[in-house]
């Protein structure tokens, strides 16, 4: 069955985010604890409870990452190619992060050595907060426009030089940017935390959660004022019809103030995305207060999915805007790939993402209880 080419074209931009903000409640919830870890365990059996409430599932999240990878690759080549020739020291630097954590898990307690095991520590602490904050980093610099042009043959070529190119995304915007990834997965991870664990740990989370929710809060709103009074978004003027054949340089855009706020205005429901991911890092911290890390699981899961929805309504239907070049931006409608690959990849997501949450689903519920460092100590060659 295929469905329309257009039709396809806006799932995929919805599947994409759903995959983005798959990723950030599973995998960033592993990466958030691995941010707390240093502070959070104050002794090596404190740290041993929290890398172990993650140990069963890690990998396995990990695997949300790696298919939103592989999705934007399939779906939006021409997007993969431009923003990996753009970030590339970015996406090493990502790279080099994650290294940090299969090897952690697996040789933090190969030895007794307290230097080496607060060393490896400190490697899982990277390997959360490093890519946490390039992938903020990433969205506040698409949000600004990335500085790249496409040729006559769509080849993407960027202004800076090679190093510049990394030091220009460390601009004062994208550093808040990161600094709400890197919070808003702590966060998460803190209220994780209250769940698979006991007593001292979980105190601790809690405390923790609440000033980093109050931060979630206070910074989101801080971008949205930024975005709002000193930030241009993009427009398209003149595009051809969406089912054409995918050519970005066949329409025309400009940069305008306040352009990343047309959608608000023409669809008021979609408000609700930024409304979320106000308010739901203050509610996640009220219920984790009145003892409901439960529910404050979920409203945690909401605010990450509205601020990360809130970039994606901002920008639609850009998926990569050009400030060199605006009408090189790539958008949902001239970025994808044919129209039988997007068919066959949907019909796949259809039949597999399904099996894939049933069996994560049974997974956690599978491996479910409370940690603590009597229970770690008794099985100490067992666990990580």
């Amino acid at each position: 069955m295929l469905l329309d080419y257009e039709v396809l074209k806006f799932l995929w931009w919805g599947l994409v985010g759903t995959l983005l903000i798959g990723f950030a409640i599973t995998d960033g919830m592993d990466m958030g604890v691995g941010t707390l870890l240093p502070f959070l365990g104050k002794s090596d059996g404190e740290r041993r409870v929290i890398i172990n409430s993650v140990a069963p599932h890690w990998d396995g999240n990990q695997v949300w990452l790696i298919t939103a990878g592989g999705a934007i690759f399939a779906a939006w080549p021409a997007v993969y190619a431009a923003a990996f020739s753009g970030f590339y020291l970015a996406m090493l630097l990502v790279l080099i992060g994650l290294f940090f954590r299969p090897v952690g898990f697996d040789y933090r307690s190969k030895l007794t050595d307290s230097t080496w095991r607060t060393a490896w520590d400190w490697g899982l602490f990277a390997g959360g907060f490093i890519p946490a904050l390039v992938f903020g980093v990433a969205f506040g610099n698409l949000l600004q426009g990335v500085p790249f042009y496409l040729d006559p043959f769509l080849k993407p070529h960027y202004e800076a030089t090679f190093i510049w190119a990394l030091l220009g995304l460390l601009n004062p915007f994208a550093l808040l940017a990161g600094l709400i990834s890197v919070a808003m997965l702590a966060m998460h991870g803190g209220v994780w935390l209250q769940l698979r664990t006991e007593n001292v740990i979980a105190v601790r989370a809690r405390r923790v959660t609440g000033m980093l929710a109050v931060f979630v809060t206070a910074a989101f709103a801080i971008a949205g004022v930024w975005l709002y009074f000193g930030i241009d978004g993009y427009r398209i003027i003149s595009q051809p019809p969406l089912d054409a054949v995918a050519n970005p340089l066949a329409k025309e855009a400009v940069r305008a103030p306040l352009a990343w706020f047309d959608n608000y205005a023409a669809y008021p429901i979609a408000l609700v995305a930024p409304a979320v991911g106000l308010l739901g890092p203050l509610v996640t911290w009220m219920l984790c207060a009145a003892r409901r890390p439960g529910l404050g699981f979920v409203t945690s899961a909401l605010s990450m999915t509205g601020i990360i929805a809130t970039a994606g309504i901002s920008m639609f239907p850009f998926v990569m805007p050009s400030s060199t070049q605006p009408s090189s931006s790539l958008t949902v409608w001239d970025a994808p790939s044919s129209h039988l690959t997007l068919t066959v990849m949907f019909w796949s997501v259809v039949i597999f993402l399904p099996i894939v949450l049933l069996y994560t689903v049974w997974a956690y519920t599978r491996m479910w209880g409370k940690l603590t460092v009597e229970d770690i100590e008794s099985r100490a060659h067992e666990v990580y």
